[in-house]
């Protein structure tokens, strides 16, 4: 009896009409925009100006900025004694209990036979899920360091996002070579982009006007935002790009010693009208 009751009034609730008040209330939370602060944060493998290994001092950093996503750079995976072998991004995701993804740019034999391999990379953290990930390794010249550009599918609440992660490298000839590889896999992909990182170069530099003819930075009107040396930070190499349609606010430099870099944030702004939709 029980259930034929609940059937009749299921069927009830169904034949009332929706008022055209409700609809318009549906398609609003809809269409909503979606606000998510990111950050860009090279740790140096968690060891401070003050010389101490300490990746709680680094998750501190990123819980109390507020960060939903972040694209860390220097991250360690059982590299060696200077990390005690930490699986750095699997700690920090733990502790900030986030989804993540991690690449290597460096990959290296273990020391001993049996134990892990030596990695140093890049790593995104993310409060929301993580459904596709790639790394693109970048082109150097000579024997200089192996750099990469990982590529990141987030899902913000049922919309895909499609954030980028790199350190370039230190020489101007390499990183002009790395900011067109860059502008030619992210045009590869639809939608809303985000494109952070060390980029070891400054916002006046010939090597990154390419990128702002293609990508808004976060801090343009802020160009005394300097990331390094954290101390008494003179020069800003550290960025936060992101494609047109995204817009951007509250764009800030994060003080601290945990790292040589100061972490910096923003919060973005997304329009569900030009998201990918998500499965």
């Amino acid at each position: 009896m029980k259930k034929i009751v609940a059937f009749l009034a299921t069927m009830l609730f169904l034949m009332i009409p929706v008022s055209s008040s409700f609809a318009s209330e549906l398609s609003a939370t809809k269409d909503k925009a979606i606000q998510v602060k990111v950050m860009s944060y090279n740790i140096h493998h968690a060891e401070g100006v003050d010389a101490i290994l300490d990746l709680e001092r680094i998750a501190k950093v990123i819980e109390d900025s507020g960060a939903e996503i972040i694209g860390l750079q220097e991250v360690d995976n059982h590299w060696s004694d200077r990390s005690e072998l930490e699986d750095q991004a699997k700690w920090l995701a733990d502790r900030l209990d986030m989804h993540f993804t991690y690449v290597a740019n460096l990959d290296l034999d273990p020391l001993n036979h049996g134990e892990p391999r030596r990695q140093y990379g890049t790593a995104v953290l993310s409060k929301y899920p993580i459904i596709q990930a790639e790394n693109y390794p970048l082109s150097k010249i000579g024997n200089t360091e192996q750099r990469g550009l990982s590529e990141t599918v987030i899902n913000v609440n049922g919309h895909h996002l499609n954030f980028y992660n790199t350190h370039l490298a230190l020489t101007a000839a390499e990183r002009t070579i790395q900011v067109q590889e860059i502008i030619e896999i992210t045009s590869k992909t639809e939608g809303p982009k985000v494109i952070m990182g060390d980029l070891n170069a400054r916002p006046d530099s010939l090597e990154m006007q390419p990128l702002y003819a293609h990508y808004k930075d976060s801090f343009a009107d802020q160009n005394d935002a300097y990331t390094i040396p954290s101390e008494n930070p003179t020069r800003r190499i550290d960025y936060i790009f992101t494609s047109n349609e995204i817009q951007t606010a509250n764009a800030e430099v994060i003080s601290t010693i945990a790292s040589d870099h100061l972490p910096i944030v923003t919060e973005i702004t997304l329009d569900p009208t030009v998201f990918k939709k998500g499965n």
